[in-house]
């Protein structure tokens, strides 16, 4: 059997990380067995949709790698991909559940519903849709709605009764008819719910498993009776963990970053946020938990995603995008600090030679500039942090030993690192101090922090007679 995998989207916000986890998983069961991975947008929400919100699903899917083989943009065999262009489609399998008897015509206006929904809250009991339109007739229903009466269609659930299904991850779940309302399926502008719409274009465009987050386990009864209504096949279901807070909540902006485009603003590579993202779900069975997005292709089996709440740890997403940016070459991470927009001043030459640098600090892209900018303008000197660092040392000894560092920078630029960096604790020596309490001091004049990237390597890059400049003005300031 073809595989074939999708996601629905709506277009109501940033596209979300929730939204790339399902993704990821959709797209590499599809491309594992080579078949198709569908991308919808769930545009139903006309007031909350945009064109906007769209476009940004589509480019950060792009950004990650993650390719539908049919799409809005794409276009497709199944289209259209937006559920606001399929309008006749929904209002013609609605015709046919009415016409079976799996779902009705419900009449009750919004203010109706509100004071149904009133009484319910008063009385403590569970909120939902009482089936005063269930028992209208046929014929009667029919000529109210041919008068043009508001109305919304219904799905009509048997009572009593139980659903079941069977969830790849989870086994088979049992719910009682009675825990289900009669779900809305078309509402009164014509737009199906999520309900009626995906249950629809999965059939139709023949996707064969459907791969979500577990918070649509509590809705999955209203679509196995509509595949039941139908006379469908039910696609495998698997509902995958939600991402979740340290406290064990559901992720939210609230404690961690939800949305796609801040992650790539703040110059996460898309490899490392994909091989962070198969983590929380799934294992690789290996010892080290990096992978390439080709060895998750290999490996994942949807079978194995684990149903345990995956902890969105952001620091251990740092510690993994800093471990791909050590992997680039010099001129592959020059490449990908200037296409992301996180170059600054620096020209892509400039890049090259600068980066060794910095390369091992690296957690972000985006901390490149702030790191390098000491190389581009003379920095504010860290002093508070430079009287912690030399609170022992004897200040005259200090600011002596500085001035004829400084001296000696001029004198041996360009001489080999091991050579230079003796003669420099030679010189703290021979005044009396630790040579780390020189090498503080020639750091902070230099760098302007207490913590930077190698002091000699930071000298060349300078210039000798720059660096050679800022010790002596270190100094002048009474340092």
């Amino acid at each position: 059997m073809n595989v074939v995998t999708r996601i629905a989207p709506s277009p109501t916000g940033d596209p979300h990380v929730g939204t790339a986890y399902v993704a990821l998983f959709n797209w590499a069961w599809a491309r594992r067995n080579r078949g198709r991975f569908i991308l919808r947008i769930e545009d139903t929400d006309q007031a909350r949709s945009t064109p906007e919100s769209e476009r940004q699903i589509h480019e950060a899917l792009a950004w990650l790698g993650i390719v539908p083989d049919e799409s809005p943009v794409r276009g497709g065999a199944h289209g259209p991909y937006r559920q606001s262009e399929r309008s006749a489609i929904y209002a013609q399998h609605a015709a046919q559940l009415i016409a079976s008897g799996a779902a009705y015509r419900c009449f009750c206006t919004p203010a109706r519903l509100e004071e149904l929904r009133a009484f319910q809250k008063a009385a403590k009991r569970p909120t939902g849709y009482d089936g005063t339109c269930r028992a209208i007739a046929a014929p009667d229903s029919a000529a109210r709605a041919a008068a043009g009466e508001s109305h919304v269609v219904r799905l009509r659930v048997p009572r009593p009764g139980q659903t079941r299904f069977t969830d790849l991850l989870r086994g088979e779940i049992v719910i009682d008819n009675e825990n289900v309302d009669d779900q809305v399926l078309l509402k009164s502008d014509g737009l199906p719910t999520y309900h009626m719409a995906n249950v629809v274009d999965d059939h139709l465009m023949g996707v064969t498993i459907i791969m979500r987050a577990e918070e649509w386990i509590p809705s999955v009864p209203k679509h196995v009776l509509l595949y039941q209504a139908f006379g469908w096949e039910i696609p495998v279901m698997a509902h995958v963990p939600l991402l979740r807070n340290a406290d064990k909540t559901k992720i939210s902006k609230r404690k961690n970053p939800t949305s796609l485009l801040w992650y790539r603003g703040q110059g996460f590579l898309p490899e490392a946020l994909l091989n962070f993202l198969a983590l929380q779900g799934w294992s690789p069975q290996q010892q080290s938990e990096e992978l390439s997005l080709d060895e998750f292709v290999g490996k994942f089996d949807p079978s194995a995603i684990s149903v345990g709440g995956p902890v969105f740890d952001l620091t251990k997403l740092d510690w993994l995008n800093g471990e791909k940016i050590r992997k680039l070459t010099p001129e592959q991470l020059a490449d990908r600090i200037v296409a992301e927009g996180f170059a600054g001043p620096w020209t892509r030459e400039e890049l090259v030679a600068v980066l060794p640098l910095f390369q091992e600090r690296l957690r972000r892209l985006s901390e490149f500039e702030p790191a390098a900018r000491y190389l581009k303008e003379r920095p504010e000197p860290d002093l508070d942090g430079l009287a912690i660092k030399l609170k022992k040392a004897d200040p005259a000894a200090v600011k002596a030993a500085l001035l004829e560092a400084a001296d000696r920078l001029v004198a041996q630029a360009g001489a080999p690192h091991p050579e230079r960096e003796a003669e420099l604790r030679a010189l703290a020596e021979r005044h009396g101090l630790k040579p780390g309490d020189l090498f503080m001091g020639l750091r902070v004049a230099v760098t302007g922090a207490t913590a930077s990237p190698p002091l000699l390597p930071s000298v060349d890059a300078i210039g000798a007679a720059e660096a050679a400049s800022r010790v002596r003005e270190l100094v002048a300031r009474g340092t």
